[in-house]
This record gives structure tokens, C-alpha cells and sequence, in this order.
């Protein structure tokens, strides 16, 4: 299993004067690991579906649920998705070099090792997550490829990080895309991601900027009947077909190898993350019918327009009585699957969006794309290529946003992320 992530009870602080622990747990909801994004195998846009075993959580576990801090991955990445994210840019501010990078690296682990146990970070905490436990909170760190030349390090730069190509539909705006440095915050309880958020931010001091920050939401554990795949902004089932932890290949998917190049990113994953723009009022506009051709699968079950149910396989040479294809020949669902992408897989773990509204009353809302592989030109760019080409959800999503962040495995009692990077 890849997965390095457990749940625990949280350690308590000390009591206050009133004998209440500093982040008193709290949780009454559940934590069923559910997530958003667009319908799809290999560059669909979700995750966790309804049959994985994350979902079984007891309802009165979401404040205690505790993720760990040191393992051979970072968290964040197998970790059961969460209810509340931020995703956050900094760019080394000037002057600063390895050496201040490498302080920061080590100021930010330990502040994350301390939050995510449901610890304050400092004695001058902010108490904006008082009486919380770690409400499955992960921190995860990660380097762009303009990093590697602000410190020295461009030696030390791998391959694989090289800046994507462009797309057909592309729309980025640069000072919302890329940067040296790369957080994913996500939590259970939004004060408690907040939280972190505010502590790495003040964390940065002098020694980074923000160059960008966006925040993102899922479904909040426990809010259906019974455990389910969620839906996504355009009311779509997603996440059937998200490579799982348990399949044979999946570390070989995902992660580099410790024996992989830089020796650095041994245990390590390479990310995308992609502000992908729905544009609702277009396709709130089409039918049910054209909704679920231009998906290939039934809005109601998630179901393939083949039949059977959530998982079924779709039979792709299935014609109807006219002789046309049950399954629309530019369908996302069957451009997007792994076995016409020559195998190609990504771990989709992102987060809806809603960012208000335009003044013409549009909304600016979609997805947080945030996908996980362990070479990037072998996951995601071949198949965004093959989307771009010909897919029919192209025109109803608008990529605004981009980045690819490498993220080295995760850090050692006592040390921290990057550590071998910054000091090898």
C-alpha cells in the first residue's frame, strides 16, 4: 500500500484555567473521503469512488481523524480527500537563496508536524482553531521549476519538471500559474485549514512571498445517507475510475521509485494543478440527454450509456438501432480512458471552487485540478493532449491556471521536506 497516512486519536494539549484542552475534539460529522472534479478515467477531473475504503469512517471521527507528518510519502496525497483545501504559491523573495530556503523548508515542517498532531504552533498561536482536533489536516510542500535556479540548485532540477507545453485550451494567466515554492493545505473543519494556512503564511516571514493562493471545498464528510461518489459542480457523478492505492501498479504509477533520478524525489510524485474554469451557464443550458453524451455517462448513477452501474466497464462499440455509437465517439469518459491512453494514470485529488460571479452574473467556479503521477510526460500531458484534440467537455471548462510542482518524498523524524535537496 502507498498509502503511509493513520488515523489516530489526537494528543491534547495542555488544560486551560476552565480545563479545557487547547484543541478539544469536536468532530460529529464523518469522514467518508469523497471528491470532486469532471467524469473520467485517465484525465478525468475526481477521485475516491464510492466503493473505497476510506469511506467507512465512523461519523463521530472527522474531528479526531489524524494524518502523520513523517513516512516515506507526504501527505496529502493518498490521504481520503477532505472538505476544506487551500492551494497556495510562494516565490522566494530576492536575495534569498538555498540557504534561506532551506530554513524555511524546516520552519514550515515543523510547523506542519505540529498541526496536523492538533497542536498550536507557537505559544503566540492565533487560537483560531481552539478546542479542534487535527480534523485529517495534511501539509504538503512542494518545488517549482524556478526554485532550482534561485538557489544553485539547477543541476539538481529534474527532467520531468520541465514547464508543460501549451494547450488548445489554455486561457492561463501567469501570475495565477507556476512559482518556487508549492502548499496543499487540506483539512475537514475550514478553521482548522485556515489555520494552517495563516501559521505557514506568517511562517514565510521574509523569506518568500505569496505569488498566489486559491481555496477549494468537497463535500463534507458524512452529508449523504450512505457512503457515495460525489458529484461535481456540473451535478455529475465523478471519481468511478481513480487508480486505488491497492492495485498492484499504483506506487509505480504514482510515485518515483527510490531508486528513481534525482535521488532526491526518491519515494517522491510529481503534481499538476490546474484552475479549470466550468462555465455553468453554458451547459446548464443543454439538456440531460446532451449533458450525459457529452460525459458518456448517466447523470443519475454514473452509470456508462452502455448500462450496468457506477462501475461497469462501457462497452465502446456498442451501437444503438441507428448504428451509431451508444457511447459518443468524443465523449469524455471515452477519450479519457486509460486503455486508449496507452495505460497513462493520474491521481486525481482536487477541489471544487466558487469564487463569486462576474458582473454580467456569470460564475466563476469549476475545479481545482490536482493530479499525481510519477512522470508527468507520461501521465498527464498525453492525455490533456488527446483531450484537447477532440474532447466534448472542452468547450464547457476554460483552463485559467497552471503549475507543475515536484514534491519529494516525505521527511524523517527529526528532519525535513527537501532536506536531502537543500543539503545534499
Amino acid at each position: 500500500m502507498a498509502d503511509t497516512q493513520s488515523r489516530t486519536a489526537p494528543e491534547t494539549d495542555s488544560a486551560t484555567p476552565g480545563g479545557i484542552t487547547r484543541r478539544r475534539l469536536i468532530g460529529t460529522a464523518g469522514a467518508t473521503g469523497v471528491a470532486l472534479g469532471a467524469v473520467g478515467a485517465g484525465a478525468g477531473y475526481a477521485v475516491a469512488s464510492s466503493n473505497s475504503p476510506e469511506q467507512s469512517t465512523a461519523l463521530a471521527s472527522l474531528g479526531a481523524d489524524k494524518a502523520m507528518f513523517h513516512g516515506k510519502h507526504q501527505p496529502g496525497i493518498t490521504t481520503p480527500m477532505q472538505a476544506r483545501g487551500h492551494l497556495v504559491a510562494f516565490d522566494l523573495a530576492a536575495g534569498a537563496g538555498r540557504k534561506e530556503a532551506a530554513a524555511l523548508l524546516r520552519r514550515w515542517s515543523a510547523t506542519a508536524e505540529r498541526l496536523m498532531a492538533g497542536e498550536a504552533p507557537t505559544s503566540e498561536d492565533t487560537d483560531v482553531a481552539r478546542d479542534a482536533g487535527p480534523s485529517s489536516l495534511t501539509v504538503t510542500f512542494g518545488f517549482g521549476h524556478s526554485f532550482f535556479s534561485r538557489t544553485g540548485l539547477t543541476k539538481q532540477r529534474p527532467a520531468a519538471l520541465d514547464p508543460l507545453p501549451d494547450f488548445f485550451s489554455d486561457h492561463l494567466d501567469k501570475a495565477r500559474s507556476n512559482g518556487d515554492l508549492w502548499v496543499q493545505i487540506g483539512a475537514n473543519d475550514s478553521l482548522v485549514a485556515f489555520h494552517a494556512l495563516r501559521a505557514l503564511q506568517k511562517d514565510a516571514g521574509g523569506a518568500a512571498k505569496v505569488r498566489w493562493q486559491m481555496n477549494g471545498f468537497n463535500r463534507s464528510p458524512g452529508a449523504t445517507a450512505q457512503p457515495m461518489t460525489a458529484r461535481n459542480l456540473m451535478g455529475q457523478i465523478d471519481g468511478t475510475n481513480n487508480p486505488k492505492p491497492a492495485e498492484s501498479d499504483f506506487d509505480k504509477r504514482i510515485f518515483v521509485p527510490a531508486s528513481g533520478s534525482p535521488a532526491w524525489m526518491a519515494n517522491g510524485s510529481y503534481v499538476v494543478v490546474r484552475r479549470i474554469r466550468m462555465l455553468l451557464d453554458d451547459w446548464e443550458k443543454q439538456s440531460k440527454a446532451a449533458q450525459e453524451d457529452v460525459i458518456g455517462r448517466k447523470k443519475s448513477t454514473g452509470a456508462p450509456l452502455t448500462g450496468g452501474d457506477e462501475t461497469t466497464e462501457p462497452d465502446l462499440e456498442k451501437t444503438d438501432a441507428n448504428g451509431d455509437l451508444v457511447v459518443p465517439i468524443n465523449a469524455h469518459a471515452r477519450i479519457s480512458r486509460p486503455d486508449q491512453n496507452g495505460g497513462a494514470a493520474m491521481l486525481r485529488r482536487p477541489f471544487s471552487f466558487h469564487d463569486g460571479f462576474d458582473a454580467d452574473g456569470t460564475p466563476d467556479a469549476g475545479l481545482l485540478f490536482v493530479c499525481w503521477q510519477a512522470d508527468p510526460l507520461r501521465g498527464f500531458v498525453p492525455v490533456q493532449r488527446k483531450l484537447d484534440r477532440g474532447d466534448a467537455l472542452s468547450q464547457f471548462i476554460r483552463h485559467e491556471a497552471s503549475g507543475l510542482f515536484a514534491v519529494p518524498g516525505g521527511a524523517q523524524k527529526g528532519g525535513y521536506v527537501g532536506q536531502e535537496l537543500l543539503e545534499g
